[in-house]
């Protein structure tokens, strides 16, 4: 049997999986489990929560292999599984107050990879990011799951219309109609809490 590398299409890893390589599955965690993380903590804005449901989608598909059409997008399939166990978590703790996700949302790379955000602000830049953060999470809290959803699979996946409505299971109309109201709600949310012009400045009043 050959080995596997990162040219080794899913459908061929997939295929060695229910053939009996139990190892073929780990390229498959290797190059999906960043971008996969990415979508959930962007759902449930919390680290530790997001990599344990990630750890939890893996197994899911693992054991649920057999079901997998070989002429579908792995991608799409394992992202469904992900994202239904990110729903249901935030559907099961909507009622109590969660702590914000105090990093920046992970960016992507063109491999899916994510990359590590380096600053070399000073303390005021830092601080002026962590508030934003905030403001943005809490943004999104006021949105509901499928509308977080169809802005996190654009912003920060860079799906197309097409892509998004194959991996949500939804027409393109839609997709554009949740996205509307989601940047909509958004922006609304974030100039409602965003600071009074000239807050935190230290000059006098002149009275």
């Amino acid at each position: 049997m050959s080995v596997a590398n990162s040219e080794t299409p899913d459908s061929e890893l997939v295929a060695r999986v229910l053939q009996g390589d139990k190892n073929a599955f780990r390229p498959i965690v290797e190059r999906y489990q960043n971008r996969i993380f990415a979508m959930v903590v962007g759902m449930v804005r919390d680290e530790a929560e997001a990599r344990d449901l990630v750890q939890n989608a893996f197994i899911k598909a693992y054991q649920s292999l057999d079901t997998f059409r070989l002429d579908s997008s792995f991608y799409t399939w394992l992202y469904r599984i992900a994202m239904n166990l990110a729903i249901d978590s935030c559907r099961k703790r909507r009622r109590r107050k969660t702590g914000s996700f105090d990093e920046a949302v992970a960016a992507r790379d063109e491999d899916g990879e994510m990359l590590e955000l380096h600053h070399t602000d000073g303390p005021a830049e830092a601080l002026q990011r962590k508030e934003l953060r905030q403001r943005i999470f809490s943004a999104m809290e006021e949105l509901t799951e499928e509308q977080r959803e169809v802005l996190l699979l654009r912003e920060v996946e860079g799906l197309s219309y097409a892509e998004i409505s194959e991996s949500m299971g939804i027409p393109e109309g839609t997709v554009m109609s949740r996205l509307f109201y989601a940047r909509k709600k958004m922006q609304g949310l974030l100039r409602e809490t965003a600071p009074a012009a000239g807050a935190g400045s230290k000059k006098g009043s002149g009275t």
